[in-house]
C-alpha cells in the first residue's frame, strides 16, 4: 500500500503544477480582455460611421460602382477567415473554422469559386494538412491586433476586388470572424463585406446605416465613381480592423473560460487524489496496527507456552 500512496501523492503534485499554470492563464486572459473590449467599442463607432458614409454617397451618387453593384453573373468570391494563432481556448477556432466551411460549401453550391485568406495559425494549421489552397495568410497578431495589421489584410483582398474576375479577381467578398458578445457569449458570425448589401431600396438602406439623421446632398468632386474609389478601402480596412478586434475579444474570453473549467477540474481531480491517498493511508495505518496486535499476540502466545 506504501507504493500506492506514493504513486497518489506524485498524482497530486503533478495536477497541482497544472492547476497553477491553468490558473495563471485564466488571470492573464482576464486581465487581456478588458484591454480588447475598449478596442472594440473605440473601433465599432469609427466602422459604424464610415458604413454609413459609404452608404450615403452610394446612396446620393446615383452611380453603378463596381464595388455597391451586384455582379449581373458572380462567379468568384474572397472568403477571409480569422481564427486564433493559440490553442488552449476551447472551441473557439474550430467553430470559425465550421462557419466558414458552411459558408464556403453555401457558395460553391452557387457555382462561385471561393478564394481563402486566412488569420491565425489555427485556421492555416487546418487547411495546411488538408492539402487545400490557401490564397494568403497571416500569423503573429491574432490576440493583439493593430491597424497596420489590418491594412496588410485588406491590401491583397482590395487588389482581388479592382481586378476583372477573368484576371484572377473576385465579384464579392466575405468575412468570418467569432463576435464578442459578452464575457460569456461569442457567436462565430459571417457577414458580406462587399458589395455592400442594400435593403430593397437604396433609401430603405440609408435609413438602417444612418437612422432619423438628416440625409444631405452631395455634390461629387472630380467624380463620384473616384470618391467611392477611395473611401470603400478605408471601408475594407475598418470592417476587417473591426473584425479582427472582436475575434481577439472572443478569443481571450474563450481562453479564461477554457482555462478557469481547467483549473475547476484540476482541483477536482486533486480532491479525488486526495481522498484516495487518505483512504490508502488509513489502509496502511490498520494493516501496521494488525501487524502489530498479530505479532504482539503471537508472541504472548509463545511466552505462555514457554511457561508451562
Amino acid at each position: 500500500m506504501g507504493a500506492q500512496l506514493r504513486v497518489y501523492k506524485r498524482r497530486i503534485k503533478s495536477v497541482t503544477a497544472t492547476k497553477k499554470i491553468t490558473k495563471a492563464m485564466e488571470m492573464i486572459a482576464a486581465s487581456r480582455i478588458i484591454k480588447a473590449q475598449r478596442k472594440v467599442e473605440a473601433s465599432t463607432p469609427y466602422a459604424d460611421e464610415l458604413t454609413a458614409a459609404v452608404t450615403a454617397v452610394a446612396y446620393g451618387a446615383d452611380v453603378k460602382h463596381p464595388l455597391t453593384t451586384e455582379a449581373e453573373n458572380p462567379t468568384r468570391a474572397a472568403v477571409l477567415l480569422v481564427t486564433s494563432d493559440r490553442g488552449l481556448a476551447g472551441g473557439y477556432s474550430s467553430n470559425a473554422i465550421k462557419a466558414a466551411e458552411l459558408l464556403t460549401t453555401t457558395l460553391t453550391n452557387e457555382r462561385k469559386d471561393v478564394l481563402t485568406y486566412i488569420v491565425g495559425r489555427k485556421g492555416v494549421s487546418y487547411y495546411n494538412f488538408r492539402e487545400r489552397k490557401v490564397e494568403d495568410s497571416w500569423t503573429g497578431f491574432t490576440d493583439s491586433p493593430t491597424y497596420a495589421d489590418a491594412k496588410a489584410v485588406s491590401a491583397p483582398i482590395i487588389e482581388a476586388l479592382q481586378r476583372p474576375t477573368v484576371e484572377g479577381g473576385v465579384d464579392e467578398v466575405h468575412v468570418v470572424y467569432t463576435q464578442f458578445v459578452s464575457m460569456m457569449t461569442q457567436t462565430p458570425v459571417e457577414r458580406r463585406m462587399l458589395p455592400l448589401t442594400f435593403e430593397k431600396t437604396a433609401e430603405d438602406s440609408a435609413k438602417v446605416f444612418m437612422g432619423d439623421r438628416v440625409r444631405a446632398l452631395y455634390d461629387f468632386e472630380p467624380s463620384a465613381e473616384e470618391v467611392l474609389d477611395a473611401l470603400l478601402p478605408r471601408y475594407i480596412e475598418s470592417r476587417v480592423y473591426n473584425a479582427l478586434l472582436q475575434a481577439a475579444a472572443s478569443e481571450h474570453a474563450a481562453r479564461r473560460r477554457a482555462m478557469k473549467s481547467a483549473t475547476d477540474n484540476a482541483e477536482e481531480v486533486i480532491k479525488s487524489f486526495t481522498r484516495l491517498a487518505n483512504a490508502a493511508r488509513q489502509a496502511d495505518i490498520t494493516q501496521e496496527i494488525s501487524e502489530i496486535v498479530g505479532g504482539a499476540s503471537a508472541l504472548a502466545d509463545a511466552s505462555a507456552g514457554s511457561d508451562r
